[in-house]
């Protein structure tokens, strides 16, 4: 890319996130989080230019310890060890078994049932639901969860899984969690149906709730979800255009749910109107951070360590935020993202690139700045050990990098 081009694009790229032309330029991290943090909070992601074209007692994770700071009298501090795993055992424990409970009493087909159950078979993390109820006890710590937030953590792990069975049709997955994945196991229709099946089911316990705006926000995960597939099935032309079309797919398939998750549990806390968006962009910013991170394992983790297989972006023709920051270096990129790396040698080609490039360091970068964000954000709850919990999520997230 010549001196002309790359100062054209990057102008467009400042325009698009909103920075006056007469400022110097930043780094194109920082750019790309800015557009990321525009896109996320619905500035952009309503623009149609960017769609168009188109049972253990505890969930298991591997965790290092982590801490909080906390001042004692005389300014001196400590380490305070926090794990929300342990702060919400009681209400966790349980999740797995109550999630299979609703799928099984609703049909009268075992086969059906089998298949929507498999992958609750609790040794996923729980992550959305630990998340969801954190918040929930954050928010009002001195209140015990109510039937309803816990439902809303259930509902939120019920449409992450189906939306992973979903996508193992669609990717056509052999491994999953660690185990064959169900199209290895159950035909494709089948499994299709299963996933449709776990969302009909989140339906019925959505009604349930009898609560109008809790329904309307959970909805709009199922709504993000599905456009965030159809992004996928779409390449754009130039550099920012790409840049603004993963963040807003990153946004819809993965984002959204934990932001709208939070925000339900919010709403059902009654807290005002501050506290319930501070709760979604603290999801939002969270959710971002957890696809980055994933985006970038893809390049770094084995397909042991991930539990289902590495460099798949890349065979599914899918270029995610390493590839497109080592754009900048390795322009050869570009043609292989326009053909969605199925030319002759393309996925080693530029799997090789990235790892040649800073693609995976920015990316790096632009994940803890968005969980330096939410740290921000949690520090706006009342302090309590749920509150430094949810700092610590961040610290999960971003562990993962390890």
């Amino acid at each position: 890319m010549d001196l002309v081009a790359l100062f054209e694009g990057r102008t467009r790229m400042q325009r698009l996130i909103g920075m006056p032309i007469s400022q110097p330029m930043i780094s194109l991290q920082k750019q790309a989080f800015l557009l990321s943090s525009r896109i996320a909070a619905h500035k952009l992601c309503r623009d149609p230019v960017y769609f168009s074209g188109t049972h253990t007692s505890r969930p298991l994770l591997h965790r290092k310890s982590s801490s909080v700071h906390t001042k004692q009298q005389g300014g001196t501090k400590q380490h305070e060890p926090i794990d929300p795993y342990v702060l919400l055992e009681e209400e966790l424990k349980n999740i797995y078994e109550d999630i299979r409970q609703e799928i099984v009493l609703a049909t009268n087909h075992p086969e059906l049932g089998k298949i929507a159950t498999y992958y609750f078979d609790g040794q996923g993390k729980a992550f959305r639901p630990m998340i969801t109820l954190l918040m929930a006890k954050a928010l009002k710590s001195d209140s015990t969860i109510t039937k309803g937030q816990r439902q809303v953590a259930m509902i939120s792990e019920m449409i992450h899984t189906a939306s992973l069975v979903h996508d193992d049709v669609i990717d056509q997955s052999f491994a999953r969690r660690g185990k064959p994945s169900v199209n290895v196991l159950w035909n494709q229709q089948q499994v299709a149906q299963a996933g449709d099946y776990i969302l009909a089911v989140v339906s019925m316990m959505l009604a349930r709730l009898r609560h109008n705006d809790v329904t309307l926000i959970l909805s709009q995960i199922l709504a993000d979800l599905v456009q965030g597939e159809l992004m996928q099935l779409v390449t754009k032309e130039t550099e920012n255009e790409r840049f603004a079309h993963y963040f807003a797919r990153s946004y819809r398939k993965t984002a959204s749910l934990i932001a709208n998750s939070l925000k339900a549990v919010a709403v059902l806390t009654a807290v005002d109107e501050r506290m319930v968006e501070v709760s979604f962009q603290y999801g939002r910013n969270v959710g971002l951070a957890f696809q980055l991170v994933d985006d970038l394992l893809d390049f770094v983790s084995s397909s042991e360590a991930m539990g289902k297989p590495a460099a798949v972006d890349l065979k599914l023709g899918l270029a995610t935020a390493p590839v497109l920051f080592a754009c900048e270096k390795f322009p050869e990129l570009n043609p292989m993202i326009l053909r969605r790396f199925r030319g002759a040698g393309d996925i080693e080609r530029a799997y090789e690139l990235v790892h040649r490039s800073e693609g995976l360091e920015q990316t790096r970068f632009l994940a803890r700045k968005h969980c330096v964000e939410a740290r921000r954000l949690a520090s706006q709850i009342g302090e309590s050990p749920y509150q430094k919990g949810l700092i610590v999520v961040c610290d999960f997230v971003l562990n993962r990098m390890k």
